[in-house]
């Protein structure tokens, strides 16, 4: 009976994950026919299945620019850089889009570390640096039962350092993820979809308006 249960859920996954295939594909041909709003439907249609990606994401920020929609074409594009910060098209693309937006917010001077920060360990997520914590602990491991079963002295000093310089790294590693994991839960990001807001001195209608920022900020 189980083995009839893990069957059915597989064939259905995999007729699923095909559907959502074929719903991408005929996206991308409403894409490249400039049928935009159409492809965005399809593209969502695909998002609120469940199944994310960085690619489905692009290209929903690529027909929302297209649109010229500033807020979601920016929305999208961050959510693609959040599942692959690497991914050098939606950083280009990004560009483009922040500079349709009329807000020319100077960012505040940074120090070397975060600057560190920013260009290296961010362009992991925080899960990707907890693998590599496994990692480093699967080799330290390894390598400490080499050391402790080994029988050569030379063999099992470098296997000693090759284990300790492997530990070291986990510790590191570790720290790594933790700030990665406390810094995505503590800044709260928000992108404004509509055209002018705005910004008042207190939570109150009748409070003074100090500034207003517009869509894409």
């Amino acid at each position: 009976m189980k083995r009839l249960l893990y069957i059915f859920l597989f064939v259905t996954s995999s007729l699923f994950t095909q559907s959502n295939t074929e719903i991408f594909n005929t996206a991308n041909e409403l894409y490249k026919n400039e049928n935009y709003i159409e492809a965005i439907e399809k593209y969502k249609k695909i998002e609120s299945s469940g199944y994310i990606s960085s690619e489905l994401y692009y290209n929903l920020g690529n027909s929302y620019y297209k649109l010229n929609k500033v807020g979601p074409s920016i929305y999208y594009y961050e959510k693609a850089l959040q599942l692959n910060p690497t991914n050098e098209d939606v950083k280009n693309n990004l560009v483009f889009a922040k500079r349709l937006a009329l807000d020319n917010i100077e960012e505040l001077p940074i120090t070397v570390f975060q600057k560190f920060n920013k260009k290296y360990l961010q362009q992991l997520s925080y899960n990707k640096w907890a693998m590599i914590s496994v990692l480093f602990c699967f080799l330290g491991c390894m390598f400490f039962l080499f050391f402790y079963f080994s029988i050569q002295s030379s063999k099992k000093r470098l296997f000693f350092i090759v284990s300790s310089f492997s530990f070291l790294l986990l510790l590191v590693s570790c720290i790594i993820t933790y700030n990665q994991y406390l810094f995505q839960l503590n800044n709260k990001e928000a992108i404004i979809f509509a055209e002018s807001t705005e910004i008042r001195n207190a939570p109150t209608l009748n409070s003074e308006e100090v500034f207003k920022l517009h869509e894409g900020s």
